[in-house]
């Protein structure tokens, strides 16, 4: 090899080197996943009055009792675990759970059929897509309608990350049914369903009238099909203004308005739709992060049952 070529490949090592240490990861908080909530909620009499156990990712203890969870140790994270109430009679739905990963814990998010029957009052099946995200769940749930109006999506946030780094394992039952289970019907017919994790950045404001508008800042996104061992670290791109112009832009990376927006809490206290208006600025600075993972990606109340996502060390990098 000539002085020349040496020279060169020395140069392109050393800028691989200083441009991987000049990256930081930042752990989401909790995102370890070796901390939970354990909460023993006791369901009413006319389903078997069982006490049945349901998690939230926090810092470690016990709950006792039918009463809403509000995130606790200043944890970010909340999940599709809910404590119900409907038509007078309590339920629960326990989708994510914590399981082992190398010498920690992990979150297991699988989708399930929860079952509801009650002689004389209801008879129902609903799909669940064990899911986590970054807000809270709002408590207690009654009844199945807007499921997005139930929950508070996202958290403030101004920074500007690179990527979204996590750990993740998927079993994919390979069943090819979906199934799409409400409390009005139940349905399965064929068809495949993939895990789902992504991180949105959007610059929200609120109008006079309480409603809250945003722009999107950051777009990351990827489904997940076919069974997987464990990947270590991850990562989804985020990128930065119209991502609809992007050569890896994905139709299910749209603007989220009209039915698709998910909701927060306005300044009265009220939970609103977002309403996404457009790309901002590649050079935007974000008010908001959404980071969520799921084991459907399909609408509510639609999955195949017995995906299952394993997922560890949420992190974002700068």
């Amino acid at each position: 090899m000539t002085t020349r070529k040496i020279l060169t490949a020395t140069l392109a090592a050393t800028a691989l080197t200083v441009c991987a240490a000049a990256q930081t990861v930042a752990p989401i908080k909790y995102g370890d996943m070796d901390q939970w909530i354990t909460r023993h909620i006791k369901e009413s009499k006319v389903l078997g009055g069982n006490t049945r156990t349901v998690y939230e990712i926090g810092p470690t203890q016990t709950i006792e009792g039918s009463r809403p969870y509000v995130n606790l140790g200043g944890s970010p994270w909340a999940t599709s675990n809910v404590y119900a109430k409907v038509m007078g009679v309590v339920k629960t739905s326990n989708a994510v759970v914590p399981a082992d990963h190398g010498n920690g814990k992990c979150a297991r998010l699988t989708t399930v059929l929860e079952h509801c029957k009650v002689l004389g009052m209801m008879n129902i099946e609903v799909l669940v897509s064990g899911s986590i995200f970054l807000g809270e769940m709002i408590e207690p749930i009654t009844s199945t309608s807007n499921p997005y109006g139930k929950m508070n999506m996202g958290i403030p946030f101004t920074s500007r990350p690179s990527a979204l780094q996590f750990d993740y394992k998927l079993v994919d039952p390979g069943s090819g049914m979906l199934t799409r289970a409400t409390t009005e019907s139940k349905k399965t017919y064929p068809g495949e369903d993939s895990a789902d994790v992504f991180i949105y950045l959007q610059r929200r404001w609120e109008d006079a009238d309480g409603n809250i508008h945003a722009t999107r800042v950051g777009t990351g996104r990827e489904r997940f099909r076919h069974s997987s061992p464990w990947k270590e670290k991850h990562r989804i791109p985020v990128i930065y203004g119209d991502a609809s112009k992007n050569p890896s832009y994905r139709d299910y990376m749209g603007l989220l308005n009209g039915d698709k927006s998910y909701h927060a809490r306005n300044s009265k206290g009220k939970m609103v739709p977002v309403q996404e208006e457009g790309w901002d600025s590649p050079d935007a600075t974000p008010t908001h992060l959404i980071v969520m993972a799921s084991a459907g990606s399909g609408t509510a109340y639609v999955g195949q049952v017995g995906m299952e996502l394993w997922i560890d060390n949420v992190a974002l990098v700068f």
